[in-house]
């Protein structure tokens, strides 16, 4: 029998390189608390850290990532933990890869290497895949900028839109540099690249495996991805982070003509290789935005896709893009998540 733990991140991830991730207030325990109660309402055994759970308290549905939560929820029973946080090599999850337990997401190890923007896009150039042109910038260093502006500055590894700016000419872009530097939160370099005017999607990419659609079970051999949502509403050319403005509220499905578009069809195959690269094991999610003659280029890879849903009264406007993607091809949250949980792995 299934026996799940949720896990949330408890601690910011190690400094890499000198680059450090950003945490998300709460460490991602509201989408935690989202996906364990949405599985409790539908039958499926949810582990807790207290005997009755309070519904609108997030904590008590999620263990912290770190070896006494992961013992804790062990001692509870569980046998499948659920790795709703920021992964890393030697992460402490990694301590009973050699048990009998399954796992819902990424591989630690896969995660610590590309979450690095410049290895991961030159990973993705390298093999034919369309990116933005891009440099690194570092601290207390001179630099040339060869790109035309308007230009993305962005943490070289980032969470969301934390941290992400377009700039429109050097001015601006020395004014955001030096703001970045000094506030020391992103380490010391960023990532710079062109700044593309068209249309803005996120395709979320399933991994290969075995899915049921529509009440029919569907083997995938690949991954494959669900329906484009399209994004609107930036602000200063940023689509807004989710826990401010909600993607119900500048986010929707392409219409069935656009998806099957040439350009459309081509950056799914894009982002279906990129996964391949990738050995994905859980959702990703990829952005991509389109130049002025529609083609679309990949400019993020989200190895950890944020996953609320409106499982609970008091967050029923909290869609996330993949679940907003997801009921389009007839999952509801909870579908998506099943799905998801049919998917976990055995180290």
């Amino acid at each position: 029998m299934k026996k799940v733990a949720i896990l949330y991140q408890a601690k910011c991830p190690p400094i890499k390189d000198g680059i450090q991730k950003p945490m998300k207030p709460g460490g991602y325990s509201d989408s935690g608390a989202d996906i364990a109660y949405e599985l409790h309402k539908n039958n499926i055994n949810v582990i807790t850290p207290v005997t009755e759970p309070n519904r609108d308290n997030d904590l008590d549905w999620v263990f912290p990532d770190t070896p006494e939560g992961i013992d804790l929820a062990l001692s509870k029973g569980a046998n499948v933990f659920w790795l709703n946080t920021v992964l890393y090599k030697h992460h402490a999850i990694e301590n009973i890869f050699n048990s009998d337990v399954t796992f819902v997401g990424q591989l630690p190890n896969q995660v610590d290497v590309y979450d690095d923007k410049l290895t991961t896009n030159a990973l993705l150039k390298a093999n034919g895949i369309a990116i933005p042109e891009s440099i690194l910038i570092e601290n207390d260093q001179d630099y040339e900028i060869n790109l035309d502006f308007p230009l993305v500055v962005k943490p070289l590894r980032g969470r969301g839109s934390q941290g992400v700016f377009v700039v429109n000419d050097r001015n601006a872009l020395d004014d955001k540099l030096s703001m970045l530097f000094s506030s020391e939160q992103y380490g010391s370099c960023v990532y710079v690249e062109n700044y593309l005017m068209g249309q803005e999607i996120t395709i979320t990419v399933m991994p290969a495996g075995n899915y049921t659609i529509n009440d029919q079970w569907q083997s995938f051999s690949k991954p494959w991805c669900l329906p484009a949502v399209k994004r609107f509403n930036h602000k200063d050319g940023v689509a807004p982070y989710n826990g401010i403005v909600a993607v119900i509220q500048n986010s929707a499905v392409i219409d069935e003509q656009q998806q099957q578009s040439p350009h459309i069809q081509d950056v799914y195959r894009q982002c279906v290789k990129s996964a391949e690269l990738l050995h994905i094991k859980a959702p990703i999610r990829i952005d991509c935005r389109a130049d002025a003659a529609g083609r679309y280029y990949l400019f993020d890879l989200n190895l950890k896709p944020n996953m609320t849903g409106p499982s609970r009264p008091h967050r029923a406007d909290q869609d996330s893009l993949s679940s907003l993607a997801a009921r389009d091809i007839g999952w509801e949250y909870f579908d998506l998540l099943n799905n998801m949980l049919e998917q976990r792995w055995k180290a």
